[in-house]
């Protein structure tokens, strides 16, 4: 297939949709199927052998890292040279929504991919004045499209409750041979707890993603005081980063910056525990990487994250609500190691059943349906304007 990717943002930048678009388009080259990408100015402007066709604009500063796209003539004469099968908006807002625009004006069929709760991410941002406005908008990008996709459950349900439709499931995957048990190092755990000097660690709890206000990371200080032997290691960068590193001036919280490739994998490997107290993760990657590693998740039971732990089974859910819950179920895993090899063994096979390859075959006949379903709708449309 000949597949166009419009994306809001694009490598190098590192968060959850570059590194889904990334694992994605590595399967799609390596099953012979042809890419082009329209992403933002900052892109790198080559990806493996695929051409990124980089569309200016202007910084949007609520949310550093996006831009808002000038409607540039490229993305028009661009589709209408690589003819693509397939337009796939990941994301969808300005740059997206231009590409969901263009391809219906050119004819060519459309998915469109939800990943990021904005809605929810505004107030915390300083914009929650836009809130009775963005869903509509969010309504209006994706319904453009022949058809939707996002990452759980609990966000499809969300979105057909705000009268988006039709729309599936496309997860995601993980790379199990990288993020395993076996990536864990003693070095790496030094490295993680500095702090800690020669003293024995008995327990490091790891988060790994964007450091910003809509993560709830504030709830580290709170298990930090509670649990007196708990470590924790903070990975990634972020906004927020250098007020909770200031905050956190004199406890046993280390902040790493990126990690990136074997080093990431040990990091998540090397931990006890892997804490995600975010309220707005539409699947959660991070959560499915530190599952693949062994390393059992402690999580809000909210968003995309209950798509993926079965409390009690292969991790644990906390209200959100509930200041004290997390602190003691924490405590509990650290005091029952027992109990924590059973749900790091149960996340691993969890983890193990979606691998990258499959779920991008997956996306691929979710392609091919919307393609039918495309065909089937001008059809239908032609059959209208005649009568």
């Amino acid at each position: 297939m000949r597949i166009a990717i419009f994306t809001e943002v694009f490598l190098p930048k590192i968060d959850g949709i570059t590194n889904r678009l990334r694992h994605t388009i590595d399967c799609l080259i390596e099953d012979g199927h042809k890419v082009i990408v329209f992403g933002p100015l900052s892109a790198q402007n080559h990806y493996r052998g695929v051409k990124v066709v980089q569309i200016p604009g202007l910084p949007f500063p609520p949310y550093p890292g996006l831009q808002i796209s000038y409607a540039d003539p490229r993305i028009m004469s661009q589709l209408i040279r690589f003819r693509p099968d397939i337009v796939h908006a990941v994301g969808p807002a300005s740059l997206g929504a231009l590409g969901i625009a263009a391809a219906r004006m050119l004819g060519f069929p459309v998915v469109a991919s939800y990943h990021t709760d904005l809605p929810a991410y505004l107030p915390k941002h300083g914009v929650g004045f836009a809130q009775p406005v963005i869903w509509p908008a969010i309504r209006g990008i994706h319904n453009r499209a022949h058809h939707n996709l996002c990452p759980s459950t609990v966000t499809r349900d969300e979105l057909e409750s705000h009268g988006i439709e039709p729309v599936g499931i496309w997860r995601g995957g993980v790379n199990t041979d990288r993020f395993c048990p076996e990536s864990a190092t003693k070095e790496m755990r030094q490295r993680l707890t500095p702090c800690a000097r020669k003293e024995p660690v008995r327990a490091l709890a790891l988060y790994v993603g964007r450091i910003s206000p809509e993560k709830n990371l504030e709830r580290f200080f709170d298990l930090h005081d509670a649990i007196p032997e708990l470590h924790i290691a903070i990975v990634g960068d972020g906004p927020d980063r250098q007020r909770l590193q200031a905050k956190s001036s004199g406890r046993r919280i280390h902040f790493t910056g990126f990690l990136r490739g074997h080093d990431l994998a040990e990091a998540y490997a090397s931990a006890d525990l892997f804490f995600m107290p975010s309220t707005t993760e539409t699947l959660g990657f991070v959560v499915l990487e530190s599952m693949s590693s062994g390393t059992p998740a402690v999580a809000a039971d909210a968003g995309g994250v209950r798509d993926l732990i079965s409390h009690g089974e292969n991790g644990l859910l906390f209200d959100p609500a509930n200041l004290n819950e997390p602190i003691e179920q924490i405590r509990q895993l650290i005091e029952n190691p027992a109990q924590r090899r059973h749900l790091a063994q149960q996340a691993r096979k969890f983890a193990e059943a979606g691998s990258w390859q499959l779920e991008t075959r997956k996306l691929i006949g979710d392609y091919k349906q919307t393609i039918q379903r495309a065909r089937r709708t001008d059809l239908l449309t032609r059959l209208r304007l005649g009568s």
